[in-house]
């Protein structure tokens, strides 16, 4: 081997130590959780924070997951409280993942600043609309996905309808949706009542977004407008459960699509008779989470498992 071999030899070994020094070092997957409870240890330990793996401003959206997800918490959730089981997962899974805590009292001291979701839902959306455009700004990427739960499945689309973010939202994903809100006729006949007594929104006090979710409120008519709670362009997912005790009934949330908006309407006792997931329980159940990967991708498909869901927490 001549002198000028070894040269080569040796500049290539540097090239190649240099390129490994330098080259990203992967952090390992972040330890999943599936229980609805799952985040408020988080909140316990890192008030007014944030769950590992979410509101990385840094994050750049991938080709494959090319829009950040957006999660929305329900009525008396918050950032962390309300996602424990899903901001591992999505962030393990290629996603880069905002939460906030939207509706909150204003001015109210940790911890009661976040139980979110008190607010009428028209406030709420406002928040909403902050948030996305600051998550559109900082990532690059032109719309965001949106996951839901309870209250986090109807008000968005106050912002979707009334507030210009139709053109910037992809897929909405909801789990435990109420698109014709809450408590049946007794519901529509509440809002009847004080409706009649002139009564002006909002008339529930502290938790002033309740009479919002109320058939027949003015909130509901209002986004009903038009015939339909949807937009087009967006891709909806609704996932119910027939053992909903605050949706009532469940099939508030298993509302069809007209013509030209895509809807897919998931019962999870539909494909598997031991799913007991009551309204807690689906927003921590795994196979709840499966099938809000599959919405989110649909060409890479996860298979869904079956086994004994049970309520509240969903473990």
């Amino acid at each position: 081997m001549n002198l000028r071999s070894v040269w080569r030899r040796a500049a290539a070994a540097a090239a190649a130590a240099a390129f490994l020094l330098a080259a990203p070092s992967y952090a390992e997957p972040l330890p999943e959780n599936f229980s609805f409870f799952g985040g408020i240890p988080s909140e316990l330990t890192n008030p007014n924070g944030s769950l590992p793996g979410t509101d990385d401003y840094s994050c750049r959206p991938t080709v494959r997951h090319p829009d950040p997800v957006v999660l929305v918490h329900g009525t008396g959730g918050g950032a962390q409280t309300n996602w424990g089981a899903y901001a591992p997962l999505l962030k393990n899974n290629g996603y880069c993942v905002f939460s906030f805590t939207y509706g909150a009292l204003p001015g109210a001291p940790w911890p009661a600043n976040q139980i979110g979701g008190t607010r009428p839902l028209a406030v709420s959306a406002q928040q909403l609309k902050a948030v996305v455009e600051r998550v559109l700004s900082a990532t690059g990427a032109k719309k965001v996905d949106l996951i839901g739960h309870s209250q986090g499945t109807l008000m968005p689309s106050y912002y979707l309808k009334r507030l210009g973010g139709a053109d910037k939202v992809g897929k909405y994903v909801s789990l435990a949706p109420l698109w014709r809100g809450t408590g049946g006729d007794l519901g529509r006949a509440a809002s009847v009542f004080v409706h009649g007594l002139g009564v002006r929104d909002p008339y529930f006090p502290v938790f002033e977004s309740i009479g919002d979710m109320l058939p027949g409120s003015r909130f509901l008519d209002d986004l009903w407008s038009g015939g339909s709670p949807y937009v087009k362009g967006v891709e909806y997912t609704n996932i119910s459960t027939r053992y909903d005790e605050l949706v009532l009934p469940y099939t508030s949330g298993q509302v069809p699509g007209p013509a030209g908006i895509g809807v897919r309407n998931i019962v999870v006792q539909d494909t598997c008779a031991q799913d007991f997931s009551d309204h807690l329980a689906i927003a921590g159940s795994r196979r709840a989470a499966y099938m809000v990967l599959n919405a989110l991708d649909p060409q890479h498909p996860r298979a869904v498992p079956c086994y004994v869901v049970p309520p509240f927490s969903g473990a």
